[in-house]
């Protein structure tokens, strides 16, 4: 295995820039010191900044790195004469240790990210999902939300992977039919696009002090009515901002039943079933694996009398995509705590064992529960997050993921409830907004894994694996098990580990 003393992903950039001048050719970088060096780390830390003097560049230094603005010929000079004195001696000659890339580093106000620790995942690993492919089963993701804007959020062509195959964003409700069509980039309801906002993609206001674009909710505890307001926000992150999204619409605008009702946001068994062999055809049933990863933010109440525990013809074909290679990330459901009627007819609220809905209940999903955005040692699991174990025994959920008051993408129905005017009456419309459940929690994880397989490529088409390592390193909460399942994502503790 060779080693370089130029990072990646800075290496690749530098080699570009070497043979293509039209490149940018000026790259912001961290000089890594070799603390073994002979002369002692002071000496170093001179030696490197006399190098930067010299070549009148601009650069600071820092305990034990220099950071400083080179060029692509600089850079690799540099790292050719710290391959020379490594050839001396190894351990003590070389003044340069590591380059690295001085990568932008942004706060973000969705706390989430902080709790699963993705924030840190982007800064060490550059854990960002890019050239993994996760596809949405959901109510669409509104394609002209400007959190998926950026060039590392591509929607149409997959030239960046430099994909021929057919991939497309597709609806497969009564509206699409199947047919790729801009029904499956349009979503009404909004939990579609609050979900994928969650896994990928970024906004950053062009004001300093953020822009009024949050919709939060304020209850009125003497009638339980809502207040509309706005929160304000300067930049915001998914987990893995420059995962590939593909919208596969399973939950349709308007659902028209027999008797000539019309229901919002609900699917059906079989088109979320026609989605999974689209995925498997695209595939090639994991002989390519075009899309990596699967999240599906939804389900349906387990009833013992239609099928054994986990044998439902849509629990069967996710064990199956899983098997295909592909990682399917799927919400435990809101059914923890409810109203029941004992046998004396008394109307009862309770917490509910066996409540994991159907897909969670799939052997080889992740099936994840949510727990607090920022405070999940103290708070444990959420009141509504539903409980395991599975009806034949197995050990579900797997996993727990912030899930309470999760700020993502407003879209659709979420959006229109906050209006297009701030609370000054200026016309600013609400991007963002407040939503809570497991289909919240479901989405860190697919964004934790797509980061994870962007960084450790040797784990995909391994969703097994990749499973039972992020079980391995979740953190206990010290909650039942078939309350936390392994525990709290900790996607630092997962990079680290392998």
């Amino acid at each position: 295995m060779m080693r370089s003393i130029v990072t990646e992903p800075l290496l690749s950039k530098v080699q570009q820039a070497v043979s293509d001048p039209a490149k940018p050719q000026d790259f912001d970088v961290i000089i890594a010191l070799n603390e073994l060096f002979r002369d002692g780390m002071p000496a170093a830390m001179e030696w490197v900044s006399k190098r930067a003097r010299d070549w009148g560049v601009t650069y600071s230094t820092v305990s034990g790195y220099v950071v400083a603005t080179l060029t692509a010929r600089q850079i690799l000079s540099l790292a050719e004469e710290a391959r020379t004195l490594i050839k001396i001696d190894r351990r003590t000659a070389s003044v340069v240790y590591r380059i690295w890339e001085d990568s932008d580093v942004t706060t973000t106000l969705t706390r989430s990210l902080v709790t699963v620790k993705a924030d840190a995942a982007q800064r060490a690993f550059q854990a960002r999902g890019e050239g993994i492919v996760w596809a949405v089963l959901d109510s669409g993701i509104q394609g002209d939300h400007p959190h998926f804007k950026g060039n590392s959020l591509l929607f149409g062509p997959y030239d960046a992977l430099k994909i021929t195959a057919p991939l497309a964003h597709t609806d497969f409700t009564p509206d699409g039919a199947g047919a790729t069509s801009v029904t499956a980039l349009t979503d009404r309801l909004g939990h579609g696009t609050h979900v994928a906002g969650i896994i990928s993609g970024y906004w950053e206001s062009g004001k300093l002090d953020g822009e009024l674009v949050v919709g939060t909710e304020l209850r009125v505890e003497s009638t339980d009515d809502s207040i509309p307001q706005r929160d304000s926000l300067r930049v915001i992150s998914g987990v893995a901002p420059k995962t590939l999204l593909i919208s596969l619409k399973v939950i349709a605008d308007v659902t028209r039943r027999d008797n000539a009702k019309q229901t919002a946001g609900q699917g059906k068994v079989s088109w979320i079933l026609k989605a999974i062999d689209q995925i498997q055809t695209w595939n090639q049933n994991g002989r390519r694996l075009l899309i990596h990863g699967v999240n599906m933010s939804l389900g349906y109440d387990f009833n013992p009398r239609w099928f054994a525990c986990g044998q439902s013809p849509l629990c069967v074909e996710v064990n199956r995509l899983v098997s295909s290679g592909v990682v399917v990330v799927v919400s435990a459901g809101n059914g923890g705590y409810g109203t029941f009627v004992d046998a004396q007819n008394q109307v009862q609220s309770r917490y509910s064992e066996l409540s994991i809905t159907d897909p969670g209940n799939a052997d080889l999903a992740i099936t994840v529960g949510s727990t607090h955005r920022e405070m999940p040692h103290i708070y444990g699991v959420s009141y509504f997050s539903s409980r395991g174990p599975t009806g034949d025994g197995r050990l579900k959920p797997d996993l727990l993921a912030p899930g309470e008051r999760i700020i993502s993408c407003a879209a659709g129905q979420e959006a229109a409830k906050y209006g297009t005017k701030d609370e000054a009456g200026n016309e600013v419309p609400v991007l963002y907004c407040e939503l809570s459940g497991t289909s919240m929690a479901a989405p860190h994880v697919s964004g934790a894994a797509a980061a994870f397989l962007s960084v450790r490529s040797e784990f995909i088409g391994q969703p097994e694996q990749v499973k039972q390592i992020f079980l391995d390193n979740a953190i206990d909460l010290r909650r039942e098990r078939s309350f936390q399942g392994a525990g709290l994502l900790d996607l630092m503790k997962i990079l680290q580990a392998v």
